[in-house]
Order: C-alpha cells, then structure tokens, then sequence
C-alpha cells in the first residue's frame, strides 16, 4: 500500500524534526495548515464476529448466504463509528479489515471520508496500520470475547482448535493482544463494540474507552440482538465522544511477553513447535517468549498458520 506523503511542522521527544517529510515517526504530531491544530487520525480495527445481530458461523463465514446478509450490516456498523468520529473531531480515519479474508466489508457502501485497508498478509494483521505513527486512536469494532470464554462466536484467531491463550498469566482475546501492540506505539484504544461480555473484556485492557453492546450474550451461538438503526446511532454517539480520547501516550513496553497456548488436540502441539522458539508446555499447550509485541503477535500468527494446516475434519 502507498502511503501519502505528510508534512511534518512539529514534534514531540521522539518524532521527526520540524519541517521532516515522511509518515511520522513514534509521538510525532502533524498540524492542519489552516488551522494550526493538530491532525487527529482513527485506525478502525474491524472484526465481524461482534456485529450487530450476528449469532451463527455461517453469519460470518465467506460463501455463505448469511455472510452476505450481514457484509452490509457490519458495513453499517464501521459507517456509524466512522460517522460518529467525525462528528467529535477527527480528521481522518482508516478502515483495517480484521475479519476472515479481511475482505469483507463494501467498499461501495462506505462512508466516503474514510479510507479503506482490505486484504490478507499484513504485517501486523488486525491493527495494521498503527506501525507508522500517525495514528491516534485505536477502535475495535466488531470484535469478541477470547476462546474459552463466555461471548458470542467466542475465540481467538482459530474458532475451534484452540481452547485458550495467556500472556504473562492473562487470559488474553484478541482485543487483549492488540492492546497490547498498540500501547507499544503509544496508540490508546478508544472504543470497542461487541456483545456484552465483549465490553467486559475490554473493561480489562481499555478500561478509559468507550464501549457499546450491540447484543446481550445468551450462548456461544445465542443473544439478544438489537436492530441496527439502533446500535448504529449507539455505535455513532460513543465514537464522538472516543474522539477526544485519541491522544497518543509515551510508548509502552511491557515485555518480555510469555505467550500460552493451549489447543483441543495433542498433535496440534507437534506442528506449533516446529516454529522457531515455540516449545512443548504441558498438556496441549506451548509456549514461547518475545521481547515486545510486535515479535510475540508475529509469531502468534505463524503458530496459528501453521496450527490451521493440520486441523482435520470432524468425525465422531
């Protein structure tokens, strides 16, 4: 993907110096030429599996009518946290697809002042985007409970085969580990949508964001749903006041990060231990330990990826 081309006209501790042309560094603040004020910018994390009135794999599963069904509605949920970011002040906002193929969303039914990032095979997948320094807000819309946990489609990364994940002790979903990226470019999270047990969760790792139910959990294929014209303008209302929270902090580096696994199925340990670094820890677990963030998720993927190749089918 291209970047555009920014001017930077000031900094903090860290950032380019006056006058620098690039993308921005780590703190570094771009300011609007008219107004002398300084350029707020959204990264949207989108997720599907917590849209509004999804309840069922086949809901958010590529191929299926149910996903087709829903690809509008989870547009119209990114629209309305778009919508509500600019009604509080923002000044750009880009769409990252985290969902599945990460093409999911209509690109022609998006609110055309936002831009969007779609497709597979990035660096940091879910929160792509971040890296580059000019964000500073971060919004999860969309998004989930952890496997094993109470929450509708609950997981992380892999539906089924894998049964938990903790970093440093922590029960971690996927909303918790990409806090924890962000934080390392001093990028906050600003909002979370989700059922219920999902703003919980972010209670946890966001406990200063915004966040909005959009269904009650009943099971793990079951909740009380609300229409999406009104989630929509719960979702627009709270992302207009996230807004004024987008203000990038000092970084943080918290690591070393150890991360667990644990799978449904011994031979899933076999192959996650043929990625480098990762070893044996228990019964149907490994586990491995990373510096910072950027590394531990890195690796998270590479174990999923390869995790996923020798899922088989279902029999019994």
């Amino acid at each position: 993907m291209r970047w555009p081309v920014l001017v930077m006209v000031g900094s903090l501790p860290g950032g380019a110096s006056d006058g620098a042309v690039g993308r921005g560094g780590a703190g570094a603040v771009r300011l609007l030429a008219v107004t002398g004020r300084c350029v707020v910018k959204i990264l949207i994390s989108a997720d599907m599996e917590g849209v509004t009135g999804v309840t069922w794999p086949d809901d958010v599963l590529p191929g299926h009518a149910q996903w087709q069904r829903f690809r509008p509605v989870f547009t119209g949920d990114v629209n309305a946290a778009i919508a509500g970011f600019f009604d509080g002040g923002a000044d750009e906002v880009l769409v990252n697809e985290a969902h599945w193929s990460m093409r999911n969303l209509l690109l022609e039914q998006l609110d055309e002042r936002a831009r969007l990032l779609t497709g597979k095979h990035k660096a940091l997948s879910m929160v792509e985007g971040v890296q580059y320094g000019d964000v500073d807000g971060v919004a999860f819309v969309g998004y989930h409970t952890g496997a094993g946990t109470e929450g509708v489609l609950a997981h992380t990364y892999l539906a089924n085969s894998l049964t938990g994940v903790w970093v440093n002790g922590t029960r971690a979903s996927e909303g918790y580990l990409n806090s924890l990226v962000v934080a390392e470019y001093g990028v906050p999270v600003v909002l979370v949508t989700g059922d219920d047990r999902t703003c919980e969760d972010a209670a946890g790792y966001a406990p200063g964001a915004r966040a909005v139910a959009v269904k009650d959990y009943v099971s793990r294929y079951a909740a009380v749903c609300r229409p999406p014209a009104r989630t929509a303008a719960e979702i627009r209302a709270a992302a207009r006041e996230a807004a004024a929270l987008a203000v990038r902090t000092e970084p943080v580096h918290g690591g070393p990060f150890t991360v667990e696994i644990e799978f449904d199925a011994e031979h899933l340990v076999v192959q996650a231990a043929c990625v480098p670094g990762v070893e044996p820890a228990g019964e149907r677990r490994v586990a491995y330990t990373s510096e910072n963030m950027y590394e531990a998720i890195r690796c998270f993927k590479t174990v999923t990826t390869v995790v996923s190749s020798a899922v088989e089918e279902q029999y019994g």
